[in-house]
């Protein structure tokens, strides 16, 4: 049984004012001390909750597994911890709002200050991709979205990166799209891995193209010196893109941003540039397949403006590799066997095991692999990519032909002159008879402005994008082009093909010819303008005949005609006897250099006909009677036997030496031939 604690008595004996306040106070701490003796402070940390420890009450059903016993469920503790966190969250959330409120607010960042930040991003990136463009793949996209920046320098460096690194780090072949790869084929890891990293490529090198293509096109449609400042980058990109890599992807996209640009009528350093890269890549062009990109598209951009286009654009046609590729012919009297085929015919003959046979299908199919893999183009797929190009250009060139456009007619010429041995021999008649059209229109040109001239009417002048004489000189180049490229000329009677008329119009030309005073320049020239000229105050003009595509001079196409007239052993004594005369005339008024180079074809044509006109040079073998008629147009009616080649003695006279020189040779050869 506890023994209970006694009761404290207490005095009641009376206490003076100042005893009492002591005596409360030492009785108050008496009180406080003997509670705090009282009490259990180890109880009282025991009775208090523990939230670590507590277990978590759970409000799952139980249940039955599958050997009998009733289980139940715990709580997981992550869902506790949940909850416990949602619980305690919000005494803590009124203090966090404005934390993140002012980390939400954009931090202004100099404009200096990004254009380094992108640098320094843009060079870390280029040079991981030059380093290891497989394992940092992901690079290709950063790329692409620093390019989307909205300052035009960031977007400018961004666009010169990219194309540096492409340019190092496209292979040399072409990469199939992710659609032609059989995706249930079993391949290795480092294949797959392979695969990933080129489609990677691919796709970030489409994005690069397409911002290209955008960017350049921008400048259309505004004037501001950012968008065309951009613009440009983008244009000078695509230039170099398409000359490093002509052989991957998405060729056809950047051909088409130096098509869309050509096709301006603005003429500044931009479609120069993609008029050179242009020139470049048909010249480069080994297989065929940029060539005959590049043909169809500048002949769809041309017919969709209705041939409204630069002279120079069509002249890259004149580029072209496959054109003198082409220009090689066969023999007409026996067929010519390659040494791929008379081998062939041996290996026919020997006899082969069923082991022989068995390894050299094998060795056929390990080199018919490597041909493959080196992307070599065979001879066969070659010929018809030409083939489908050649006629690509000469399609373009007879539309061009058929509407009369007069801006283009002097390059359309220009081709036809130079590669009219390649043209079938189905189109000689047609396109004959259009060259006499041209003829025909440019005489009546050429008589409506000497007429204007004799009236003095220069209130309104017009200046013809192409010269007449000259238009009709490439016509007639042209015309004796088509039958000595492809050796018919003795057969122009079976194709009735009369060149009669070519030939007696530039024997009425050759006055013209002479006392042309540009007879020995062309566009490209340097010469002072004529300040009494009409041209020469307007502008318009100017730029115009600046503009033209002559790439010979007007003597070198007059040489050309001339000797394809009088160089041929059937050709008749009269029409020989009546150039040679007339040539005499012309060349007391031609330009020193024009004079030695028609003296050099009259010594060649005398090698050949020297004993048909050596009566020229004697006057007691006179074979005709009357007078010589140098102004009439029939060749065989000018009477060339009844007159003399009494010029010589004038260019005896010549106050350049070689010319002299010349003269004394011809007469010579005849001498020698009598």
């Amino acid at each position: 049984m506890a023994i209970a604690r006694p009761l404290k008595r207490r005095k009641l004996s009376p206490t003076t004012p100042a005893e009492g306040v002591l005596s409360a106070k030492t009785s108050t701490q008496e009180g406080h001390l003997s509670r705090i003796a009282g009490w259990d402070l180890e109880q009282q940390y025991e009775q208090q909750p523990r939230k670590q420890t507590k277990d978590a009450e759970s409000t799952r059903l139980p249940i039955k597994t599958a050997e009998g016993r009733i289980e139940r469920l715990a709580v997981p503790v992550a869902e506790q911890e949940s909850e416990d966190s949602i619980l305690d969250s919000g005494s803590e959330n009124a203090s966090d709002i404005d934390e993140i409120e002012s980390a939400e607010r954009p931090v202004q960042v100099p404009t200096q200050q990004r254009i380094i930040e992108a640098k320094e991003e843009l060079a870390r990136i280029g040079t991981l991709l030059s380093e290891d463009p497989e394992e940092h793949a992901s690079g290709f996209r950063k790329l692409a979205e620093i390019a989307d920046s909205a300052n035009p320098t960031i977007r400018r460096l961004a666009l010169v990166t990219q194309l540096a690194v492409y340019k190092d780090v496209i292979p040399g072949y072409r990469i199939r799209p992710h659609d032609e790869i059989n995706k249930d084929e079993k391949v290795s890891k480092d294949v797959r891995r392979l695969r990933s990293y080129e489609q990677a490529l691919v796709s970030g090198y489409q994005t690069y193209v397409r911002e290209l293509a955008k960017s350049a096109k921008a400048s259309r449609d505004t004037s501001s010196e950012v968008v065309v400042s951009v613009s440009n980058v983008a244009i000078s990109c695509a230039c170099n893109l398409l000359l490093a890599v002509p052989h991957f992807n998405f060729r056809s996209e950047l051909i088409k941003v130096l098509v869309d640009k050509l096709s301006s009528k603005k003429r500044d350093n931009d479609f120069t540039k993609c008029l050179d890269t242009l020139e470049q890549l048909f010249r480069n062009d080994e297989d065929g397949n940029p060539s005959l990109d590049g043909v169809n598209q500048l002949s769809r951009m041309m017919k969709a403006r209705d041939y409204r286009i630069d002279e120079s654009v069509l002249n890259t046609f004149l580029h072209l590799r496959l054109l003198s590729e082409l220009s090689s012919r066969g023999s007409q009297n026996r067929i010519d066997k390659t040494a791929s085929d008379t081998a062939k015919l041996k290996t026919k003959r020997e006899f082969r095991t069923k082991k022989t046979r068995k390894l050299l299908k094998e060795r056929k199919a390990v080199e018919k692999e490597f041909s493959e893999a080196s992307a070599i183009v065979s001879h066969e797929e070659r010929d018809r990519l030409q083939s489908d190009t050649l006629k690509q250009v000469f399609i373009t060139y007879f539309r061009i032909l058929k509407t009369r456009i007069p801006t283009l007619t002097g390059a359309v010429l220009e081709g036809l002159a130079k590669y009219a041995h390649l043209i079938n021999q189905d189109f000689f008649g047609d396109l004959l008879e259009a060259l006499k059209d041209l003829i025909a229109s440019s005489n009546d040109t050429h008589e409506e402005e000497e007429e204007e001239e004799d009236y003095d009417n220069q209130d309104n002048p017009q200046s013809t994008s192409q010269d007449p004489l000259r238009a009709s000189l490439l016509c007639t180049t042209t015309a004796f082009a088509l039958l000595e490229g492809q050796d018919v000329a003795r057969s122009a009677a079976s194709l009735n093909l009369d060149l009669t008329f070519f030939t007696a119009h530039l024997y009425r030309s050759l006055h013209s010819y002479a006392l042309n005073p540009d007879i020995e320049l062309s566009a490209k020239s340097l010469r002072l303008p004529d300040p009494y000229s009409p041209a020469s105050s307007n502008p318009a003009a100017t730029a115009t005949s600046n503009n033209k595509v002559n790439l010979k001079t007007p003597s070198v196409l007059l040489l050309r005609a001339l000797g394809a007239i009088l160089r041929p052993r059937s050709v008749p004594p009269l029409r020989v006897a009546a150039f040679v005369k007339k040539l005499y005339i012309c060349s007391i008024q031609l330009p020193e250099k024009s004079a030695q180079a028609v003296l050099a074809l009259l010594h060649q044509v005398l090698k050949v006909h020297g004993r048909k006109v050596a009566a020229l040079w004697n006057t007691e073998e006179r074979k005709g009677d009357g007078v010589f008629d140098a102004v009439r147009g029939d060749v065989e009616g000018s009477n060339p036997f009844a007159g003399t080649i009494w010029e010589g003695e004038l260019l005896r006279c010549h106050y350049v030496p070689a010319v002299r020189e010349g003269v004394k040779g011809v007469e010579r050869l005849v001498r020698d031939v009598k």
